[in-house]
């Protein structure tokens, strides 16, 4: 069986009116958001020098300008779906999207390191409320299956560039206005989604009192924020140091404790009935994955062309707008292919595309030419990140429930947060670890980054290999138990 559409009715689920009549507009606007939210998880990344030249800030300190923005976001997405789904989706998100520009606008006025690490933690905050309210804003705005195929196609096109184009941007802003341009880029453009999406989106429905699952909420938050904290402590100061051990315990002991109380929950947090739908399942395995590998595919890519090839930060963003074009191109062409073969053979393919780009990425020398060794894989990497980013989102929200909705875009979202740690995480340490050993063994510096680097682009693609397989394992065992009202193949 193949879905060949993102999100479907339940049975016994009315086909909910359209929230817009002028939905593609709204789209359009919610997708600026979600742009931003992406975008600020890597446009800092090359301010960073600058950044902490001028605020008197060490690397260590510099590492949380990033973790304090990431900490939040990836720790409170459940617990924002939740909320969205209880209170209502356009109220959260328009809370959530009115905190991120207050903080980024507190970020480019930070005068010292403190100001801004509490900005970054607002911002991640806010982010959290207002990306998962946003997917759930997409798929009730596009009832029927064949429009929200296109509709979801361009949302996940836009996360897909936002990551692509965080260090284009990045290099643009901070040669052209200082690094605080990067925060402020935010403010023009969240002031625009504050004053459409009232006008553009009907409000939300009366609540139903749903209590909330306040110790679900707590043991969740906690787990996923010490499961972050542990893996970016593993990345800055091993595995065997007590503070990663000691976060890493916290983080088992809360997840534990979360599962056990959901069981037990009469309205729990997490309805874990969701991932019953094999769909929901797969398609966050998958988002899991290819957020380990985007993200250390971005990271080593950046830090390769500056490193090895002595890129500036504006070149280095530039060698990535053919990446970033092929996947526009593509994703607007992804909806009519998951429309004749499905989504899961669209995912499937996209998957093995990535893969080889980064396979023929490992491939390339110190010495390389962007032209002959780096244009062909990073054109390859486009079109598949195009095909998986948008087909994973719309298996990940396939056959959810209305009620459900909000949990379901705070799923996708922390699957990718926590995704994207762990793999930085990793092959980060396993690019060091390669790099040291060949330093240590006589091997010159440029040749001994680019091999470490190149086991970096390796080990995303076992990732994405990985991601594939799980999309072929996890199947329908009884197609029967879940019907929908939509076609599938």
């Amino acid at each position: 069986m193949t879905e060949t559409s993102a999100l479907a009715t339940h049975p016994g689920d009315p086909a909910a009116p359209s929230r817009s009549r002028r939905r593609w507009l709204a789209l359009g606007v919610l997708a600026l958001a979600q742009f931003l939210v992406v975008l600020d998880a890597s446009i800092v990344n090359i301010a960073l020098p600058s950044l902490g030249a001028q605020l008197a800030l060490d690397t260590a300190a510099l590492s949380w300008v990033i973790t304090a923005y990431v900490l939040p976001f990836g720790g409170l997405l459940l617990l924002g779906g939740r909320l969205a789904d209880r209170y209502g989706h356009r109220r959260l998100f328009l809370i959530g999207t009115a905190g991120f520009v207050g903080a980024s606008a507190l970020a480019g006025f930070a005068v010292s390191g403190e100001m801004l690490f509490a900005a970054r933690a607002l911002q991640g905050a806010s982010a959290a409320l207002l990306a998962p309210a946003s997917l759930a804003l997409v798929t009730q705005l596009f009832p029927l299956s064949r429009d929200r195929a296109k509709a979801l196609g361009i949302w996940g096109a836009v996360a897909g560039i936002g990551s692509a184009a965080g260090v284009l941007l990045g290099g643009v802003l901070t040669a052209a206005f200082g690094w605080q341009a990067v925060f402020f880029v935010n403010v023009p453009i969240g002031v625009i989604v504050l004053l459409f999406v009232p006008r553009l989106v009907t409000r939300d429905p009366e609540s139903t009192g749903t209590r909330l699952d306040y110790p679900g909420a707590a043991t969740i938050t906690g787990g996923l924020v010490a499961l972050v904290a542990a893996l970016t402590a593993f990345e800055q100061l091993g595995l065997a140091h007590p503070v990663t051990l000691g976060l890493a315990l916290a983080a088992v002991a809360s997840i534990v404790a979360f599962v056990l109380i959901e069981r037990r929950s009469p309205a729990p947090l997490v309805s874990f009935s969701i991932f019953a739908n094999p769909s929901v399942t797969a398609g966050n395995v998958a988002i899991l994955l290819m957020g380990a590998a985007m993200t250390a595919l971005f990271f080593a890519f950046s830090v390769y062309t500056q490193a090895v090839l002595h890129y500036d930060a504006l070149t280095a963003g530039l060698s990535q707008l053919p990446l970033a074009g092929a996947l526009v191109v593509v994703a607007g062409v992804v909806p009519a292919v998951i429309g004749r073969i499905g989504t899961r053979m669209t995912l499937l393919g996209s998957l093995a595309v990535v893969a080889g780009g980064l396979i023929w990425l490992a491939a390339a020398p110190a010495t390389a030419v962007f032209v002959t060794d780096l244009l062909g894989p990073t054109l390859l990497l486009g079109i598949g990140l195009g095909g998986a980013f948008v087909s994973a989102t719309q298996l990940a929200v396939h056959g959810v429930r209305p009620a459900d909705a909000g949990l379901a875009g705070g799923l996708v979202n922390t699957g990718q947060q926590i995704g994207s740690a762990v793999g930085l995480a990793l092959l980060s340490t396993l690019a060091a670890t390669r790099t040291e050993d060949l330093v240590r063994s006589g091997v010159a510096a440029p040749e001994a980054l680019t091999a470490g680097f190149s086991w970096v682009f390796l080990g995303a693609a076992v990732l994405a290999v990985a991601a594939g397989i799980a999309v072929l394992l996890i199947r329908e065992a009884r197609p029967e138990r879940t019907r929908r009202t939509t076609v599938e193949g």
